[in-house]
């Protein structure tokens, strides 16, 4: 019964939603109206004592947000109906801006449990959106408030702090829908809740003052935004709404690319509807935003440059890497000695390959198995790169096969190094190798490597665990 019981009161509170519009005004109305917002506390608490979520500290924010603004219903129906006075200002208000503060709180810490690590994406793309609806709100709601001299300060100062609160607690939601984690039925459920709410408040704060606010069609926005937060927190899965998610994969999608695009032509496009409709120019506020986004779009195609120039890094190392190895490939290696050739030339200094070949790689992989002669592979690189030190330039050729390039390094010295790996390479392991010094200038890099690949088949001929040296002439000699 319980899976189902966010079900069971989602559909209750349609139905009680639906029929509202059909109940007169007056007080049974107003607390048919305080009764849905205390049964979405009330199915929040029940939820975390059912489902006990890893934090349930956002949860408690909420229920409490959601009990302080059910208080503030009862007392403004109490002041309109009751004591026939003007509910604004009252102590209404500050139930319903106490109620701001505990839902802000419960997303703040829904938003920290959620992400692992630092999300500076998901900061950047939730201030851009609070800035854009900022000025808006500034311009058609905040400014008007201000400037309304009938009012007196008091009543403009609470007049005020709703749509600041609106603007902060959206940007919060966006923070929320940004954040990384499961997208679960509770997560879609409190983010309707949440816009549901704002959508109301802020078309409660137009009517308001443009023209009267006598209930409606707004209050099923509010009534719907409860019964969203109860079933919310009835779904099962609001259990792990509040914990980590792993680290997220950077996307930027064409549909959040379209909707910062619009955030951020919100101050010109607010100028320029002030300029068609002949209004009075909010030119500081268009100025100050329209620098205040245009910093937050460079800081985000910022990241998103860094990112990509990441991940070109590293599919650059994995082009010129061994996977298994780790040590650099055959491309690189052939780069290498291009570059090799050209400074010992330009400096005289001999320049030496060795080709080293593991005796009988797949008698030893037949016998212990692939995993073993993959083993067999990474411990020979990291012992032997470690015996050659930084002076010598080791890569995996291919399969069992290796090559090191020595700059610097005569033909007999670079057969003494080689040499030198028969006491470190692991499993009592031999080799084979060959090696050739280059015969400059004439000589390409696919000649010498080829002398020294010559040399290394010799060594297997005359029965492998051996290095033979070539010289410029095609000499073999073993060592």
């Amino acid at each position: 019964m319980i899976p189902f019981l966010w079900r069971a009161y989602l559909g209750l509170g349609a139905l009680i939603v639906g029929a509202y519009v059909f109940v007169p005004a007056g007080l049974g109305r107003d607390a048919l109206y305080v009764a849905v917002g205390l049964s979405s506390a009330a199915a929040i608490t029940l939820a975390v004592s059912l489902h006990r979520p890893l934090r349930r500290a956002p949860w408690w924010f909420m229920a409490g947000g959601i009990f302080a603004w059910s208080g503030g219903d009862a007392l403004y129906s109490w002041f309109d109906h009751v004591r026939h006075t003007d509910p604004f200002p009252s102590a209404a208000d500050a139930l319903y801006l106490g109620a701001y503060v505990l839902f802000g709180a419960g997303f703040v810490l829904l938003v920290r449990g959620r992400r692992s690590g630092r999300d500076r994406e998901g900061l950047i793309d939730s201030s851009i959106f609070t800035v854009a609806l900022g000025l808006l709100s500034w311009v058609f709601l905040m400014r008007p408030t201000v400037a309304d001299t009938a009012a007196s300060g008091w009543e403009r100062s609470i007049g005020l702090a709703y749509p600041l609160a609106d603007v902060l607690l959206l940007g919060l939601l966006v923070r929320l829908v940004t954040s990384p984690g499961a997208r679960t039925t509770s997560f879609r459920l409190l983010a309707a809740a949440g816009a549901a709410l704002l959508a109301a408040d802020s078309i409660f704060c137009v009517l308001n003052l443009y023209s009267s606010y006598d209930g409606g069609l707004v209050d099923l926005l509010w009534l719907a935004s409860y019964v969203l937060w109860g079933a919310a927190a009835l779904h099962p899965s609001m259990r792990t709404l509040s914990e980590p998610a792993p680290e997220p994969r950077v996307s930027f999608t064409r549909r959040r690319l379209l909707a910062l695009t619009m955030a951020s032509l919100t101050s010109p496009g607010t100028l320029a509807v002030q300029l068609l409709l002949g209004m009075v120019l909010d030119a500081w506020a268009v100025v100050l935003s329209s620098v205040v986004l245009f910093l937050l779009v460079i800081a985000r195609m910022s990241g998103l440059l860094s990112h990509v120039q990441e991940q070109a890094g590293l599919l650059a190392d994995l082009a010129r890497t061994d996977s298994l190895t780790g040590l650099p490939n055959r491309r690189t290696a052939d780069a290498e000695l291009d570059r090799l050739r050209e400074r010992a030339d330009a400096l005289a200094l001999p320049l030496t390959v060795a080709m080293i070949d593991l005796d009988r790689f797949k008698l030893f992989n037949d016998t212990f198995g692939h995993q073993a002669g993959d083993r067999l592979l990474t411990e020979t690189s990291n012992v032997w790169r470690s015996t050659l030190g930084r002076d010598l330039f080791l890569a995996r050729y291919g399969g069992e096969e290796f090559v090191v390039l020595a700059l610097g390094h005569t033909l007999e010295e670079t057969a003494t190094l080689i040499n030198g790996l028969r006491q470190v390479t692991p499993a009592g392991q031999t080799f084979s190798a060959g090696v050739a010094q280059w015969d400059r200038p004439r000589e390409g890099s696919g000649a010498l490597l080829n002398r020294a690949d010559l040399a290394l088949y010799s060594a297997k001929r005359h029965g492998r665990d051996r290095v033979v040296t070539v010289d410029s002439t095609s000499t073999a000699a073993s060592c």
